[in-house]
């Protein structure tokens, strides 16, 4: 054993060091003292090598009982575990004698003869150090299930805090999404009012203030944070906003949506898809005549797959913002109300397209109670 093992042990174990020999001192001489008698320095050593080891043993072994996650007959193991450490320490107290009076360490003829005294004394000693033994188990054990306590409380409130930062994002994206709500009953007769008289002389303007009209009725419906929205909402949104990009390009974008599987009835995280959409005409060439800008969902089997694939603008002169923030805000909506029972992978291929996949299960109630 090396020294720095034995600093180690030392440094754990020196409380434990510290006890047993103000213990022992007080037993040996300050009882001793008073008493006027002290007993042969073999006797001493055989009491305190057994009360020790029964210390110890009688813990170990009360550890592995209540350790054990099966709880029933604790009460009877217990009791049988107390029965055998007395029994244990009569027979090694009788083994210890005989082995001491052999080599010399005790006069031996003071012990051929194991009488009632010896072995009352024993259960006596034995039953003291089982309960010192059984005491220290549960102050031990007390402590550590207040540490398991604390820690679970800390732990709670991390992530108490976390939520509500995932709320207040939500909300303040929300925000952003739609800055003018002063009046939202005004805004909206006046763009049906604009819409009516523009139907017939400008047909694409008109159907561009529907779109518009349309997706701010939506972001003013404003769903709380931790709640979910039909998907087939989410998606109505996205075809409003490609509309209104095609009629704002003279339908020059090279985009297409693909919906396959049945929507309704399932429910997602809000603004999730349009921060996606955004992103792709934000940051995306949607213009590219070979490589079409694309937005796949699907749903079959309980499962959601969301995926867009755009090739990357190269216009330096048109780069905006990086969308990084927008990513990582969809990261943690997904956490926040997946945990981390969703895939999000977001990435650049060979080709220069950028590609963003989404995988959840998702449970349709309205399907589970068609089955």
């Amino acid at each position: 054993m090396t020294f720095s093992t034995l600093k180690i042990l030392y440094k754990k174990y020196k409380l434990h060091l510290l006890i047993w020999s103000i213990y022992i001192i007080y037993e040996v001489f300050i009882l001793g003292y008073t008493s006027k008698q002290f007993r042969p320095a073999g006797i001493y050593l055989l009491i305190y090598i057994t009360n020790i080891s029964a210390f110890y043993s009688h813990s170990f072994l009360l550890k592995k009982v209540l350790n054990n996650k099966n709880g029933a007959f604790r009460f009877l193991k217990i009791s049988l575990l107390i029965l055998f450490m007395l029994t244990a320490y009569i027979i090694v107290s009788y083994l210890l004698v005989m082995l001491f009076g052999k080599i010399g360490i005790i006069e031996s003829e003071n012990w051929d003869f194991i009488g009632r005294s010896f072995i009352l004394s024993g259960i006596y000693r034995a039953l003291l150090f089982i309960g010192y033994a059984t005491g220290y188990v549960y102050i031990i054990k007390s402590f550590q299930d207040q540490k398991k306590v604390e820690a679970l409380e800390r732990q709670n409130l991390v992530t108490q805090i976390e939520k509500q930062a995932l709320e207040n994002d939500l909300v303040q994206s929300q925000n952003n999404y739609l800055r003018s709500q002063i009046n939202p009953h005004f805004l909206f007769n006046t763009l049906n009012f604009i819409y009516n008289d523009a139907r017939k002389k400008a047909p694409m303007a008109a159907d561009a203030i529907m779109n518009l009209a349309e997706m701010m009725r939506y972001a003013l419906k404003r769903p709380e944070a931790s709640e979910m929205v039909p998907l087939s909402e989410e998606i109505e949104q996205i075809e409003h906003l490609i509309n209104l990009h095609k009629l704002r390009t003279a339908n020059t974008i090279n985009l297409e949506l693909e919906v396959t599987g049945d929507m309704f009835g399932l429910r997602f995280p809000p603004l999730i898809l349009l921060t996606l959409v955004e992103n792709i005409f934000k940051h995306g060439n949607v213009s590219h005549s070979t490589q079409q800008a694309l937005i796949k969902i699907a749903y079959q089997n309980d499962n959601l797959n969301i995926s867009t694939i755009n090739m990357i603008n190269d216009n330096k002169g048109k780069q905006t913002e990086s969308h990084h923030v927008g990513i990582d805000n969809i990261s943690k909506r997904l956490s926040n109300f997946y945990g981390n029972d969703y895939v999000f992978r977001y990435y650049k291929d060979p080709l220069n397209r950028y590609i963003t996949e989404i995988n959840v299960t998702v449970v349709n109630p309205l399907a589970k109670l068609n089955r």
